[in-house]
């Protein structure tokens, strides 16, 4: 029984160890199955983090590769557009060069129409002389004629010969007026032409701007270099091919304006051939100049015919031509004498008006003084008059001196202006016993010529326009003469006629004399400092006179003292002029309240007095010194005769018998428009001219 026992608690013990043994593997298992958990859960985190970190790597690789793929598209974007800009400067350069050698050629062929004009211009002069060659020849047989009437009979075929010669003449000088309408029309496209030629010109100076086009492409060349070692400058390229855009139309519009110059050249040429066509207007075979030649050969045989003729007439025809060319000068000499005193009176008037606005100009300025100095003399006290007092006065005394030699310089001119006045006249006079002698040697040759009076009645003309202008001189000359008066008696003295004395102890010139010594110290002293500065920049070594004038300097507590010194000084200042206005401004308001009148200042000496009681917001009394005018407003009556009046009756008739007696508007008139005002206000019977006596006794 007892091993039973013993069999029975060995078995009990052994299966006690086998479950504890079952127990301690299942916790094994247990921790082993959690720590597998824990393996698993940190290979999943580690394989998700992988996972995410791969597709963060694949997508930045696949933006990287489409980054690439941009940039490589801009580069060869880039390069297409270098290409194709290039190409066009290629042309561009083609089609300036091709443009150059147009102009070039137009430009010869201007220089050869140039040539022709000139030499059509010489033919044409002769002819012209031709022309009136033959007007006095056919005169002078027309005088023959007359004389042989006698012999009619027998040379009748010789009048008739002459008759057909005079018609040609005709024929001729209508040839000639057609040629003078060719000379002119000429005219006229040399002056286009020369415009045009200007304009070429420009185009020559902007095309002499090709080679910095060309040194701009080589630098953009080395920048598309650079451009394809790095990709990060394509900012840069893009706003410098912005730039060669513009410059590209820039040139296109210079292409526009070429290809304008182009088409005016062409309308030039068309003239040009309309000028070779009038031939088909005038009748005359004239196309060439070598129809002209051959014209004006046809006419000198027809000359050496007539002269053939008239022979015996030559000789006088010769001392009327010297006459007549003898006046021609004389009248050439006077009309460049009369040329010369109209320059000469231009320069007299431009130099009497700017003595006007000069005088104008000194008169406000010392107005302006006085009314400044007036204005700061009523504001300060008699304690702080001292200081600013004498810096003041000499403000005021450099005033006063530069005026004087300003009025002494506009007297100079004045007295030079005189003497160039006497000088025209003197020359005028000349002209006018030219004149005379010109007429007394015209009235010989009156007979023989008709063109010297109309060259007489000119200079007529000319002399009596140089008398006006003597006339207006004169005029201007009173005018200056009575300014010099008005500033005479302004204040201002003349220095011609008074002498002013200076005292040998004159505290002006001691007060300039300091002041020059201070502005010269201060010069020196700046100079020092320039150096200073320089000497400090370049960081060399400071001479020891610059270092002396720096030790001489004063201290940064000093400068501090003197900056509050003028800070203070600048706000005592703007503490008056406000204490200056408050006080201004209750002042106008204690009269505006006491007197119901309030007075502004519109304009420069022009002022603007209204009434507390007026009927209308807009009704004033609007004056100036020494005049007196009442504004047209809807306040004011009027009679039956359409005239404005005064609402005050009777104060109308008597107003510019104050203003013209007294020199001011008197306190009368007033006082009886504010009473008649006080009581329109009021709703009572207007006034008669008793009752506002009565008032203006008791005022």
């Amino acid at each position: 029984m007892q091993y039973q026992q013993s069999m029975q608690l060995e078995e009990r013990a052994e299966q006690i160890r086998s479950k504890s043994h079952l127990i301690q593997v299942e916790r094994e298992k247990m921790q082993m199955e959690l720590s597998h958990k824990r393996a698993r859960v940190e290979l999943e985190r580690a394989a998700s983090t992988s996972a995410r970190n791969y597709e963060r790597e694949v997508d930045r690789n696949q933006e990287l590769l489409t980054r690439i793929r941009q940039l490589q598209e801009r580069e060869a974007g880039a390069e297409e557009k270098m290409q194709e800009q290039l190409e066009r400067n290629r042309q561009c350069q083609q089609n300036l060069d091709t443009a150059s050698k147009r102009l070039r050629e137009k430009e010869d062929s201007l220089a050869q129409a140039g040539e022709t004009i000139n030499a059509l211009k010489g033919r044409i002069s002769e002819l012209q002389w031709s022309v009136m060659d033959q007007e006095m020849r056919v005169k002078r047989l027309e005088s023959e004629k007359q004389e042989l009437q006698e012999q009619l009979d027998l040379q009748h075929k010789k009048c008739q010969e002459a008759n057909q010669k005079i018609q040609e003449l005709q024929a001729s000088q209508e040839a000639r007026a057609d040629h003078e309408q060719q000379i002119k029309d000429l005219e006229q496209k040399l002056s286009l032409q020369e415009q045009d030629a200007a304009i070429v010109k420009n185009m020559k100076s902007e095309l002499v701007r090709l080679p910095r086009l060309e040194r701009e492409l080589k630098q953009l060349r080395e920048e598309s270099a650079h451009l394809r070692e790095m990709r990060e400058t394509n900012g840069l390229l893009q706003e410098e091919l912005e730039g060669l855009q513009r410059k590209l139309g820039r040139q296109e519009k210079m292409q526009e304006t070429l290809v304008g110059l182009e088409l005016e050249n062409e309308r030039l040429l068309a003239k040009l051939q309309s000028w070779e066509r009038l031939d088909q207007t005038t009748g005359l075979s004239i196309r060439t100049p070598e129809d002209l030649s051959r014209f004006v050969v046809e006419l000198q045989q027809r000359e050496l015919a007539l002269k053939d003729k008239n022979s015996a007439v030559t000789s006088s025809a010769r001392g009327l031509e010297k006459a007549r060319q003898q006046l021609q000068e004389e009248l050439r000499q006077v009309s460049g004498q009369l040329l010369e005193e109209r320059k000469k009176r231009e320069t007299h008037e431009a130099l009497a008006r700017r003595l006007q606005k000069r005088v104008l100009l000194l008169t406000k300025e010392r107005d302006g003084m006085r009314a400044i100095l007036g204005s700061y003399d009523s504001e300060l006290t008699p304690a702080e008059y001292s200081p600013q007092l004498t810096r003041r006065m000499r403000e005021a005394e450099d005033m006063v001196q530069k005026v004087h030699s300003h009025s002494a310089e506009m007297e100079a001119q004045l007295s030079q202006a005189l003497e160039e006045l006497g000088g025209q006249k003197q020359r005028a006079d000349m002209l006018e016993m030219e004149l005379k002698m010109l007429k007394s040697q015209s009235s010989s040759a009156e007979q023989s010529f008709l063109f010297s009076r109309e060259e007489v009645d000119t200079l007529r003309l000319k002399v009596e326009e140089l008398e006006g202008e003597r006339s207006r001189l004169e005029e201007e000359k009173r005018m200056l003469e009575a300014q010099l008066e008005r500033r005479a008696l302004q204040g201002d003295y003349d220095q011609s006629r008074t002498k002013v004395l200076h005292m040998s102890l004159n505290p002006t010139s001691v007060a300039r004399q300091r002041l020059r010594e201070d502005h010269s110290q201060l010069q020196a002293e700046c100079e020092r400092l320039r150096g200073l500065l320089r000497a400090m920049e370049r960081g060399g070594t400071v001479p020891a006179d610059l270092e002396a004038a720096a030790a001489s300097l004063p201290s940064s507590k000093e400068v501090a003292e003197l900056k509050k010194q003028v800070e203070s000084a600048e706000l005592k200042n703007q503490r008056l002029k406000e204490v200056f206005q408050t006080k201004i401004q209750e002042f106008r308001k204690a009269c505006y309240t006491l007197t119901g009148y309030q007075i502004d200042i519109t304009t420069e000496n022009q002022y603007r007095l209204t009434s507390l009681y007026a009927e209308h917001p807009g009704d004033c009394l609007i004056f100036k010194v020494g005049t007196l005018r009442l504004s047209s407003q809807p306040g004011r009556g009027q009679q039956s005769d359409g005239r404005d009046h005064l609402p005050c009756e009777g104060s109308s008739a008597h107003l510019p018998w104050w203003s013209g007696k007294a020199g001011r508007a008197p306190w009368v008139p007033t006082s009886l428009s504010h009473c008649e005002l006080v009581q329109l206000q009021a709703g009572a019977r207007p006034l008669t001219w008793e009752a506002l006596r009565t008032t203006a006794s008791v005022s």
